[in-house]
């Protein structure tokens, strides 16, 4: 982190602190009262994130078109895979995955990252995994329009329903905040999970169907696909509007937007317990 921007921060937290340390506030209370400081967190990760980087941003466009490339001459050319379309297939579930995959390895660690601003002065705690989420939800949405100049390529629809996408985005916003939630401060306490979250990822990378069709899975076996991995139902959707041109069903986001929230306010209560002692950990 650069002295100036450490600096912005800490000026932050100095004139929050004077607050009340004490002071029993909701968590969106918290979010509101400490909103210049969640905007200094997320700049500052960003910039972090691409310093002395030569594209800086653009890195969060040819990531994902990057990988796209690969795994379309990998299935479509040495595994002859027959879904029409495949770049814009596999990108609409790839983008929303790599927001996921980032969030969850950076988030993860962020308590244990910022130890010495943790130790110096007060400040919720928990805004530094959410100021991951946003960050790298913002270059998700910075993602956006190379997925949109590919459908136009391909003469996929671009239909109304595409207004329906920052409700799927926000439930997977939730989602996400709930498992780094829980995964930040179990790190600080067990330095193995993030071996466990980097092995994770992959097996829910490949149990998701982001490189295949859920079609192509057992009935049954996707049924239950759908109830225990919030994420393939956020592709489903991201595909039904983005690949299909489809109309969305509000019910089948709805419960997985439910089963974000519940996991968000039992990620909360985890949190708030470990958190009495993140200090003594650091």
């Amino acid at each position: 982190m650069r002295q100036n921007e450490s600096w912005t921060i800490l000026d932050t937290l100095c004139g929050t602190a004077a607050l009340g340390r004490h002071t029993v506030v909701t968590p969106a209370f918290e979010i509101v009262r400490y909103r210049s400081l969640l905007r200094n967190l997320v700049a500052k990760d960003l910039k972090v994130r691409y310093k002395n980087s030569a594209l800086g941003f653009i890195w969060s466009l040819l990531n994902p078109l990057l990988l796209m490339l690969v795994f379309t001459f990998v299935f479509t050319q040495l595994l002859d895979q027959q879904i029409p379309d495949f770049p814009v297939f596999v990108l609409t579930a790839l983008l929303p995955w790599t927001w996921t995959a980032t969030a969850v390895a950076i988030g993860t660690g962020s308590l244990v990252d910022n130890a010495p601003l943790i130790n110096k002065v007060y400040f919720p705690r928990y805004l530094l995994p959410v100021s991951v989420v946003l960050s790298s939800g913002m270059n998700f949405v910075l993602g956006l329009p190379a997925l949109f100049l590919l459908m136009a390529v391909f003469e996929r629809p671009f239909t109304q329903w595409m207004l329906y996408i920052p409700v799927i985005i926000l439930v997977q916003g939730i989602f996400l905040m709930a498992l780094v939630l829980f995964l930040a401060p179990l790190h600080v306490h067990l330095r193995d999970t993030m071996v466990v979250v980097d092995v994770g990822l992959t097996a829910w990378f490949f149990l998701t169907p982001i490189l295949y069709s859920i079609e192509m899975v057992v009935p049954n076996l996707a049924a239950w696909m759908y109830r225990i991995n919030p994420m393939a139902a956020i592709v489903a959707e991201y595909r039904t509007i983005l690949y299909a041109g489809g109309v969305p069903d509000p019910l089948f986001m709805g419960r997985t937007g439910a089963t974000a929230l519940v996991l968000l306010i039992l990620a909360y209560l985890f949190f708030r317990r470990l958190n009495r002692n993140i200090g003594e950990h650091l």
